[in-house]
């Protein structure tokens, strides 16, 4: 039976507060190696990590550093150096190339009725020698602290600051807004007006820091009038205040602020960096013509690489104009040019190539291709969204990256010479691993498991062709949460579930178990489909998956075909198949599972966002015997009513199989199929009880599609609930809705699985 309410909540927040206090581990910085009076070296490690705040409703960063002593081949010793403290206000950090500077983008609240303020900061390793107020020198929009077009780079000669704004945009009235006349001002303030002195100058051009000209535009525009009500396009969920980036740059030593010219009108920049001998800037553009779609998480928008060349403005491509491009990276020598590859269009995730671009020779090869099928032991291709900020070994022939390797990530390197692939985790605890960064060949990674939360591992690099023998050591460990279990288990669909061109296929599930507790012995299952629906469960940490773990549930994350980490042809089998094929992949791992452990086959619930909502309304449609209990966030439920309103509508067509082209609209057959593969088809089949969690600024699903199934579920009595969360988006991560999501999910599970 239920226990009485009140005291269960008091249990279950408890339990939240305690999970949720493990820190995510974000960011990490070597300094430059220094030398003991006894001949050892060593260095500085400045890392960056994130806690929510329950009591603040608001996510913390907080920073913390350590010792590494090392001898170049390994690390003697390393500890922390001190505790740790909160960083307010910081968007954007850079340290200089020679570590001795360290530039940091703030943002200060306004005073009274004024608005926020961005300022750029400049320290050296005593004191803050530069504060540049850049709302007051209004020469660009906001700065840009994001991590899909931001960046904060340092010119090799550390001169320079270059970042990314958003574009001034004229003032703009109605058509009979006017201003009031000025009332009191004598004739000799007319004639000669008053200017107040800047402490920095804005320049249309100035000398650039390889002694050419950098190119700017004018600060002052007129008033544009009848234009007040214009619709600007954004680049859609999470990044709806970007609409058209600029290049800026920030002279220090000349006290003067510049942006950009030169480059094409319809393209958007981004992601750059000075080139060798600082000659000019190295950029991703991407076209926006003749629309923006969204772009958070989504590898397949055409862009490529570019040179802005501060001598004369002049742009030049640099990579073929056809594909997709992200994540460029210039080696220590400053001779070539690393980055990530995609096919435009189709699958928003795909295996990802690797190609290398010369500076000197302007040669263009391929180091990795994109990998069919993930044999087991070997690399699986690279399924990531970046590549890290610093990945380049000391000998600027070897990267080292992060991927999902089935249902595990791993870190490989990279012989950009020969294409070879080493895993440096092999033989390392199995988890999720991701590269922080390397530097001189100290290499700083983040390791978690579904039972232990994040830690930090260091390690010395190999000299190559002995990569395997990399050691690594914890500097910062986290015990492991009690009462859990897992492991990762292969599943192969039978063969009248084969893809006709894709067949031998398989998928994972990560199951998790209580080891502990009154249900332990046999507890109910809670299943939950990733997202995406090219994603991917990999064996890291997770708070919601923990939680409900405490709590006494089994929980099921599942990896149908069509999840990153197990080949393109994985990937390539869904599109068409949404709604049948990672459908039934599910509900196979379900009873499999079910038969194979010792579960409570009679009380199985399911939980999902996005398009594991998407599957979780499928699933309580198509199979309403087997679950008890529902709970989506942001789902996609009518793809049909989906493809008008989203960020993604190529998404829509993509998925269910069907051709996209941006000036095509979709005709009756089209329509019909799309919504034969909507969940809402089979609204009349469901018995279980389903609470809703929308996101009120959602642009990749909008809420209406929840609201939509909400009206259909209430229409035909069955038991539903929705929570509105105001001020929150697709991913629905704003600490109070993360925190009363989760509240809401286990006391709805409580309830109707009667546990």
């Amino acid at each position: 039976c239920v226990p009485q309410v009140q005291p269960r909540v008091e249990e279950l927040s408890e339990l939240y507060r305690e999970l949720s206090q493990h820190p995510g581990l974000s960011t990490a910085c070597l300094g430059p190696d220094l030398t003991t009076q006894y001949g050892g070296k060593y260095c500085s490690l400045y890392t960056e990590w994130s806690q929510r705040d329950l009591a603040r409703a608001e996510n913390i960063k907080f920073c913390r550093q350590y010792l590494i002593f090392h001898d170049g081949a390994s690390i003697v010793y390393s500890g922390p150096a001190g505790t740790c403290s909160e960083l307010k206000d910081e968007l954007l950090s850079r340290e200089s190339p020679s570590g001795t500077l360290k530039a940091v983008l703030r943002k200060v609240p306004g005073k009274g009725k004024e608005k926020e303020k961005q300022f750029l900061e400049v320290w050296d390793q005593n004191r803050k020698v530069k504060s540049i107020d850049l709302t007051a020198l209004d020469k660009h929009g906001s700065v840009y602290d994001d991590d899909q077009f931001g960046c904060l780079a340092w010119s090799h000669s550390e001169t320079h600051l270059l970042y990314v704004a958003e574009k001034k945009r004229p003032k703009a009235e109605s058509f009979f807004e006017s201003k009031a006349p000025e009332l009191g001002t004598s004739d000799e303030d007319t004639e000669h007006p008053k200017k107040e002195d800047a402490p920095v100058k804005v320049e249309s051009s100035h000398s650039g820091p390889g002694g050419g000209w950098l190119c700017g535009c004018e600060a002052d525009q007129a008033v544009l009038q009848g234009e007040k009500f214009v619709y600007h396009e954004d680049w859609g969920e999470t990044l709806s205040t970007r609409s058209v980036p600029v290049l800026c740059v920030l002279d220090i030593e000349g006290n003067s602020i510049s942006v950009l010219e030169g480059i094409p009108e319809h393209l958007s920049p981004g992601q750059a960096f000075w080139s060798p001998e600082d000659t000019g800037v190295v950029f991703v553009g991407w076209w926006h013509e003749p629309f923006r779609l969204g772009l958070r998480h989504c590898t397949n928008r055409r862009s490529a690489l570019f040179y802005v060349d501060l001598t004369g403005g002049r742009c030049e491509l640099l990579s073929e104009d056809t594909k997709a491009v992200w994540s460029p990276r210039l080696s220590p020598d400053g001779c070539r040019i690393v980055y990530l590859e995609n096919n435009v269009l189709g699958p928003h995730q795909q295996c990802s190539r690797l190609r290398m671009y010369d500076w000197y020779t302007r040669h263009t090869s391929t180091v990795l291709e994109a990998v069919p099928r993930q044999a087991r032991g070997a690399f699986p291709g690279i399924y990531c969204g970046a590549l890290p900020g610093m990945c380049w070994a000391a000998d600027s022939r070897r990267i080292l990256l992060d991927t999902a390797q089935r249902s595990q990530q791993d870190v490989f390197v990279v012989d950009t010479a020969t294409g070879t692939t080493t895993s440096l985790t092999a033989d390392a605890p199995q988890g999720s691993w991701s590269v922080l960064t390397i530097d001189r060949d100290l290499l700083v990674a983040r390791f978690s498991t579904p039972s232990c939360p994040p830690m930090l591992k260091v390690a010395v690099l190999p000299a190559a062709g002995h990569e395997a023998q990399t050691k690594w050591i914890c500097l910062q460990d986290s015990p492991p949460v009690p009462g859990i279990t897992w492991g990762i288990r292969t599943l192969q669909p039978p063969p009248e579930q084969e893809h006709p061109q894709h067949g031998g296929l398989d998928f994972d599930a990560i199951l998790m178990r209580p080891s502990e507790g009154p249900t332990a012995q046999k507890p109910p299952l809670v299943v939950m489909p990733h997202g995406g629906p090219h994603s991917v469960f990999t064996a890291g940490w997770m708070l919601y998956p923990a939680a409900l773990c405490r709590m006494g549930f089994a929980v099921l994350l599942v990896n149908y075909r069509g999840s990153l980490g197990f080949g393109q042809d994985n990937v390539a089998s869904l599109p068409g198949n949404v709604g049948t094929q990672d459908v039934r992949d599910v509900q196979l791992c379900v009873e499999r599972v079910l038969q194979e452990e010792t579960l409570d086959a009679s009380q199985v619930a399911l939980v999902g966002g996005s398009h594991g909502g998407f599957l979780a309304c499928h699933l309580i449609g198509q199979f309403p015997d087997t679950y008890r209990a529902c709970v989506v966030r942001n789902p996609v439920v009518n793809i049909a009513s989906m493809v008008a309103t989203t960020d993604i509508p190529d998404w829509c067509l993509t998925e269910t199989g069907l051709p996209y082209k941006p000036d095509a609209l979709p005709d009756p057959a089209q329509w019909t199929e799309m919504l034969h593969k909507s969940p809402i088809r089979y609204v009349d089949q469901v018995r279980a009880p389903v609470l809703l969690m929308l996101g009120e600024d959602d642009r990749r699903v909008p809420p209406k599609q929840g609201l939509e199934y909400y009206r259909a579920l209430k229409a035909r009595g069955l038991p539903t609930r929705l929570l509105w969360y105001p001020g929150n988006n697709h991913a629905l991560a704003g600490v109070e809705a993360e925190a009363d999501g989760f509240m809401n999910m286990a006391l709805w599970l409580l309830k109707h699985l009667q546990c």
